[in-house]
């Protein structure tokens, strides 16, 4: 089981670490191609709400909820039962999403004035919006199904597959983005498009893996079959606790809509770095750990349980805690080494940079959060997390009206870097309560070492900082450099960082078996 979790970590990893840096690819196209302006945040509005939903159905409620029940029946019950259980939550899923997906389309206009109340008037970005979503919107249907694929193929230890979805996504998007929009008389629309595309793509890559399995027989409406019941009544309260985050960056997009023209886009690309290594390393172990807490609750093994969560946790702060730190203090050359060409000015840079270093003071706790929830719904305890979540979000949501929007109002100089600290202190909010629900029910107990962990995790991110602010100098010169030289200094910095850190830890006396699975 030990070396399960290693290597199917390192296989989500690997493959999530391809999906990020195609991503970031892909964010290069879009800052040199089209920069900081109306069209960039109405695509970034437009592909928000759709890929908000699918965090929630995607990688949070559905997810969430699927793959305990999912394991359940593949312990307990005969091949047919499971067959039976996919299809049936295939088509019941299929035909609610559908309706979703029709309501979306045609309401399109109406959810951007919604979600985008600051585009209205000049500028025309809430009408761009609304004809991008009117594509972008279907990627609900398409990336949701595909998710209840990838639930499937997990389950049975087949994480490749599904972890690669992202890459696809991300190719398709780099296609649209460099060789067909900008021959296009509406750019915008045709990145929407793309979005769709890759949607389809994204769900035929999961049918090969499923036929392997035997789990690919024709969807079927069976909402009274009591295993599709009871994911629905999983589902339906962790659609709110496990998507606080999001919830929080809408909110974030609501506000920032009544900013300068760039504010969403300088969010945006703060926002796809700082997850840059959540997606690689928290997402990945969450994604991995979750069927093997719901094995550990259905075989009744706590202690079991208990030592595959300690070990994420401890996994997690050794790895989020250092990045969360270099993406604070590397924030100006990273944005440069990797947005700030063509459109994409020196301002640009500047002002994304200032939202990456907020994005940053929240990593680490937006990392544990995606730890910490498996703990509860690998149990099938989807309830708690939501009254958690309740309450991180009005955090959240009370530092908006308290301090973001008054910032706003009075001309602060930055408020999208003010706006995008909202989501970390809810984030770490989130994160504090979640942990102590897990102790008080008894449910997680640290196992000896923390203490000692904690001090070496602290002398070496702050020498790790100070190696970084040294290398990386200034940050004015960055955007001048060709881009061969960025790449080359912020490798340096990079590789350095990583080289301290890890030389200073070895120094105090952590070794790889200490971070391993007990």
């Amino acid at each position: 089981m030990k070396g399960n979790f290693l290597r199917n970590t390192s296989i989500v990893g690997a493959m999530t670490l391809l999906s990020r840096v195609t991503g970031m690819l892909r964010d290069m196209v879009y800052a040199r191609m089209f920069g900081a302006g109306p069209l960039m945040d109405a695509f970034i509005v437009a592909f928000k709400i759709p890929n908000f939903l699918r965090r929630i159905t995607g990688e949070g409620a559905f997810s969430q909820a699927f793959v305990p029940v999912i394991n359940e029946y593949r312990i307990k019950r005969p091949h047919e039962d499971v067959d039976a259980l996919v299809a049936g939550v295939m088509g019941t899923l299929g035909w609610a999403l559908f309706a979703i997906t029709l309501v979306g389309v045609v309401a399109s206009p109406f959810l951007v004035v919604l979600f985008a109340p600051g585009f209205a008037g000049a500028g025309g970005r809430s009408d761009l919006a609304g004809e991008m979503l009117r594509w972008t919107f279907p990627y609900i249907f398409f990336i949701s199904l595909t998710a209840l694929g990838s639930g499937v193929l997990n389950s049975y230890g087949k994480f490749g597959t599904a972890a690669f979805n992202p890459v696809i996504l991300n190719v398709v998007m780099i296609l649209f983005a460099a060789w067909i929009a900008p021959h296009s008389s509406n750019p915008g629309v045709t990145l929407a498009i793309g979005v769709f595309v890759a949607g389809v793509v994204q769900l035929a890559a999961q049918f090969r893996g499923l036929q392997r399995l035997g789990l690919l027989s024709w969807p079927r409406w069976r909402y009274a079959d009591p295993g599709v019941r009871r994911i629905a009544r999983l589902m339906l309260p962790g659609i709110f606790g496990s998507s606080v985050a999001q919830i929080a960056q809408l909110l974030d997009t609501w506000i920032a809509s009544f900013f300068v023209t760039g504010s969403l886009t300088w969010m945006y690309y703060a926002v796809r770095l700082a997850e840059f290594p959540m997606g690689v390393f928290s997402i990945a172990l969450a994604t991995v750990i979750l069927p093997g807490l719901s094995v550990h609750h259905s075989e009744e093994s706590p202690e079991r349980f208990n030592g595959t969560l300690d070990w994420a946790l401890r996994l997690t702060s050794v790895i989020s805690l250092p990045a969360s730190v270099a993406l604070f203090v590397l924030a100006g050359p990273l944005i440069a080494t990797i947005n700030g060409y063509g459109k994409f000015g020196s301002h640009d840079v500047l002002m994304s940079a200032y939202a990456l270093m907020s994005n940053a003071a929240g990593l680490m706790g937006l990392s544990l959060v995606k730890v910490l929830l498996p703990g509860y719904t690998a149990r099938q305890d989807t309830r708690t997390p939501v009254r958690i979540g309740i309450t991180a979000l009005s955090v959240a949501i009370g530092f908006d009206l308290l301090v973001v929007i008054p910032a706003a109002y009075f001309g602060a100089p930055v408020p999208h870097a003010i706006l995008a600290l909202s989501s970390g202190i809810g984030a770490y909010v989130n994160c504090w309560l979640l942990y102590r629900g897990l102790r008080e029910a008894g449910i997680y107990r640290p196992t000896p070492g923390w203490k000692r962990l904690g001090a070496q995790l602290l002398v070496a991110n702050v020498v790790m900082a100070l190696f970084l602010w040294w290398a990386a100098g200034a940050w004015e010169p960055w955007t001048a450099w060709s881009g061969w030289l960025r790449v080359g200094r912020l490798t340096a910095c990079v590789v350095g960082g990583a080289t301290v850190y890890g030389a200073v830890l070895w120094i105090m006396g952590l070794r790889p078996r200490h971070l391993r699975p007990v």
